[in-house]
């Protein structure tokens, strides 16, 4: 008898449920707020929509969460004629979650102390796996992220180092708001996060829809 490798083949795949979807979007939030407090907490920055609310926030008077929001709204029209209405409702959900999240984050978690180098490898890492959460259930967390996956879905792009390119042209603007050792160290973050969706956000990794 031939040995089946495939634990989770395409016959015992099933749609989500409503109530999966909302987990995943809440685990997803969680995640990328998680790591956004941690890298914060360091003074560094990271790849994605989120480095570009970290990086805003140490020139402007604003804290990440409301950035984050601002930096998504003209991505939210983007969304829909790039992945439909149901993806583009589900970014919005996710980005007022995590502009809520942020928000309270001061009376729900307080970085005393964290290395740098551990916050730039763990802040990249959770925020990488936020991402592939909301992926895996049709939703994003908008800005850059809505690009890759429209160009992995329509032209077989990697998300993952779709990401990367777009994170190294982040990282030359931080080099003109912090110093050269802090964006090194976001450099990692932001490649951890991209290491996350080049292993795991790929075709054939993964059944669920």
């Amino acid at each position: 008898m031939p040995h089946n490798t495939d634990l989770f083949s395409d016959q015992t795949a099933q749609r989500h449920t409503r109530a999966e979807d909302i987990y995943a979007l809440f685990i997803g939030c969680a995640l990328i707020v998680l790591g956004i407090v941690c890298l914060h907490a360091a003074g560094l920055v990271t790849g994605g929509v989120a480095g570009v609310a970290l990086l805003v926030s140490y020139i402007v008077p604003l804290s990440p969460g409301w950035l984050f929001t601002l930096i998504n709204l003209p991505f939210f029209l983007l969304a829909r004629a790039a992945m439909g209405t149901g993806f583009m409702l589900k970014t919005i959900v996710v980005s007022t979650g995590v502009t809520v999240l942020t928000l309270l984050s001061p009376s729900l978690l307080r970085f005393d102390f964290v290395d740098p180098l551990f916050a730039a490898l763990f802040g990249g890492t959770v925020i990488g796996m936020g991402v592939l959460s909301l992926a895996r259930h049709q939703a994003g967390v908008g800005g850059t992220g809505v690009l890759t996956l429209w160009l992995q879905k329509k032209r077989g792009w990697n998300a993952g180092r779709t990401q990367l390119a777009i994170d190294c042209c982040i990282m030359v603007v931080a080099l003109f708001a912090l110093p050269p050792a802090q964006v090194l160290l976001s450099a990692v973050s932001a490649a951890a996060m991209s290491s996350v969706l080049i292993t795991f956000h790929r075709p054939g990794r993964y059944t669920g829809y």
